[in-house]
């Protein structure tokens, strides 16, 4: 089935599972053992058929990545010089490539610019932003935080007094309270990823091994960068968004979320904020989410009916994801805001180099790839944190 059908299909069993909550709830909001189970094999097909939408559109925007041109037109005259220097040539590239199905025992002399301080080699500058591509379909803070580059130290300086305006009389004197800064520093916390290939893949040269790393790379460096962005805690890794937003709202009860909750939730953030902000929450809460109504008797979660669209809650995009915290007492568990007050800041570039011997009694080879990388929000009024009561 085609993507739009398979989006069809799911708002359909979506609508089919709300009605029956309707027909079948009780007075106290409670289903008998028999509903409940019946109505747990409805939401398991929705689930699954959710998963089927997410994987089909994961493999179409690798196909159509793997259907790039792997070269650029020829515009210039026969003969003339490849414009593109060091990372970005292609004589890099092929060069990269070449060593690694070597095994790095055929280094060829282009490669000797792209030596890594730490071992290995950079790789390709066309690998970094493929792979930071890979890397934001693994990552939902990668799709919605802030990135930029630094090949240093990093510290951003940041208003900690408000602006201010006031009113005064003709001639009388202007004063203004000292404005005052905080500073965030990104620093370089290194990532390194181990993926290992058979030796009879590496001699493959019809294999297309180039696209094959990036992706295995990109669902590796993806999963750990998400742990991170959401939950880190700043020692060895990024500072977590969970860590650093403001916590001042929390639910009603200690058992579940409310439509209250979620509302309150909403406009404790300030309006200026809500115009770009967003949900991200772990799948077990989404679950729970999508059985609750409003005062309307709507349910606040509504289903995406375009291929690319993110579901939405409150009519605000909602984004789930395995690494965000689950819904115990005294903690928080759902974050509501402009996520792209997040900073990521990406340290030099990534290199790769073989993990010698670990593997050759399997017929194996295992390379690793490192990077330096770091998280902040750096504005955390930006960002409001649920937490279970």
């Amino acid at each position: 089935m085609e993507i739009r059908d398979l989006l069809q299909e799911r708002a359909k069993l979506v609508k089919e599972a709300e009605n029956f909550l309707d027909e079948h709830t009780a007075k106290d909001g409670t289903l008998s053992a028999e509903d409940n189970e019946t109505y747990r094999k409805m939401d398991e097909k929705i689930l699954a058929l959710t998963t089927t939408i997410e994987r089909k559109q994961t493999l179409a925007l690798r196909k159509a990545e793997w259907n790039k041109p792997t070269s650029e037109p020829v515009l210039n005259k026969p003969g003339a010089a490849d414009n593109k220097v060091g990372r970005a040539s292609d004589e890099y590239k092929k060069a990269f490539v070449s060593a690694i199905r070597s095994n790095f025992q055929h280094v060829n002399n282009v490669l000797q610019e792209g030596v890594a301080a730490s071992g290995g080699y950079l790789v390709p500058a066309e690998w970094d932003s493929r792979l930071i591509d890979e890397v934001a379909k693994e990552c939902v803070m990668r799709q919605l935080a802030t990135q930029f580059t630094t090949n240093g130290e990093h510290k951003l300086n940041l208003a900690k007094s408000k602006p201010e305006a006031v009113w005064v009389a003709e001639s009388e004197a202007l004063t203004f309270d000292n404005a005052t800064f905080d500073q965030i520093t990104f620093d370089a916390y290194k990532l390194i990823a181990k993926i290992a290939v058979t030796n009879e893949l590496l001699s493959d040269n019809a294999y297309d091994l180039e696209s094959w790393l990036i992706e295995k790379f990109g669902e590796a460096i993806g999963e750990s960068e998400e742990d991170a962005f959401l939950n880190g805690d700043g020692n060895g890794k990024p500072t977590g968004l969970f860590v650093e937003a403001v916590t001042d709202v929390q639910t009603t009860n200690g058992n579940s979320v409310s439509g209250d909750d979620l509302i309150n939730l909403v406009y404790s953030l300030r309006n200026g904020y809500r115009s770009k902000a967003a949900f991200i929450m772990n799948d077990r809460t989404l679950a729970q989410i999508r059985k609750i109504k409003d005062q309307n008797q709507a349910y606040v979660w509504q289903p995406s009916y375009a291929a690319g669209e993110p579901d939405r809650l409150l009519g605000y995009p909602i984004y789930s994801s395995a690494f965000a915290p689950i819904a115990e007492s005294g903690k928080a568990f759902i974050a509501f805001g402009d996520f792209s007050y997040y900073n990521i800041a990406d340290r030099g570039e990534r290199s790769v180099r073989r993990l010698y011997e670990l593997l050759a009694g399997n017929d194996q080879t295992a390379f690793l790839m490192s990077e330096r990388v770091d998280g902040h929000l750096v504005q955390p009024d930006a960002v409001r944190l649920l937490k279970l009561k």
